[in-house]
């Protein structure tokens, strides 16, 4: 049996050395040393390649090396080659932490500190307690659910908005479009966990952005597209958006004279709000192999029909 890496050159002795503690009887190859093709069952990776099967004729699964599968055509994919995502509980507590982080940076004013820091200003502002201040996750998957989690220690008024319905301890969750701007207009604080798809794109948008109450915050941490920035940029100018927190772009990274570097009330992180966590992803690898040998359905297999 033979699993192909074809993901960050960097992490490749990482995982080679994870298989062999809890795989030794898979060979584990690093792209491009393939050996015959054919005997490829399954493949790590982390950017579409190209004549995949007529590449890999007997492939299995297809695991992606982060949380989304946007970056994948999956109608180029078979019906009975699984796209598989590496979610899995450190990876979820890491996010956890910095959407956190994020949240706590909003609520706690710490840009306009940081304003007040470059002009030599010591001026507090009024601290408003945890329970008055209302968090809005979108995307109540399992990312944003660990989110969700984390935050409610604090106190928060949580909610979430989602596809489908789902339970939010001590919160409430709006569902689909019909509830987005009711959604919208409750948010102090607005996280976006979202998956990348056609309907999802582009929706922090200038419209939905006025929606939030003025001088709301944003945490972006699910991918730079859901963003319009020119429309973000012109909401963080008029004050509308009081501060955002942004790990991901739409394109990575922002060129050099991209207004976000030095805009005062934007924090910018490269794309390391979370990772796919070695030990765990060869964890779930190895207990979907076992779920394959019994017949039982793999584990975090992408719904094609909705494209997470």
């Amino acid at each position: 049996m033979r699993i192909l890496y074809m993901a960050e050159p960097s992490s490749a002795s990482e995982w080679r050395e994870e298989f062999s503690k809890q795989a030794p009887d898979i060979e584990f190859r690093e792209w491009p040393d393939i050996g015959d093709p054919s005997e490829v069952r399954y493949i790590i990776a982390w950017e579409p390649i190209p004549d995949l099967m007529q590449r890999f004729p007997n492939l299995k699964a297809l695991y992606s090396a982060g949380a989304g599968v946007d970056q994948f055509d999956l109608s180029q994919l078979p019906s009975h080659v699984s796209m598989v995502r590496l979610i899995e509980t450190s990876m979820a507590d890491i996010m956890a932490e910095y959407v956190v982080f994020g949240v706590l940076t909003l609520h706690r004013d710490i840009f306009d500190y940081q304003i007040r820091q470059r002009e030599r200003c010591w001026m507090p502002f009024p601290v408003i307690p945890a329970c008055e201040r209302r968090v809005g996750v979108m995307g109540a998957g399992r990312l944003g659910l660990a989110a969700l989690e984390r935050l409610r220690p604090f106190g928060f008024q949580l909610s979430a908005w989602n596809r489908s319905p789902k339970d939010v301890p001590g919160g409430r969750c709006y569902v689909g479009g019909q509830q987005l701007h009711e959604f919208l207009g409750q948010c102090d604080v607005l996280v976006n966990l979202l998956p990348l798809t056609p309907e999802t794109q582009g929706i922090l948008n200038a419209a939905n952005l006025s929606l939030l109450p003025h001088g709301a915050g944003l945490v972006n941490v699910a991918r730079g597209a859901h963003v319009v920035e020119e429309d973000l940029l012109r909401s963080l100018n008029s004050g509308r958006i009081g501060g955002a927190v942004l790990d991901v772009f739409n394109q990575e990274p922002p060129s050099p004279d991209h207004p976000f570097w030095s805009h005062p009330r934007v924090l910018i992180t490269p794309h390391i709000a979370s990772n796919v966590q070695v030990k765990g992803a060869v964890d779930l690898i190895m207990r979907n192999l076992y779920r394959e040998r019994r017949g039982l359905p793999l584990l975090n297999v992408v719904d094609r029909s909705k494209g997470y």
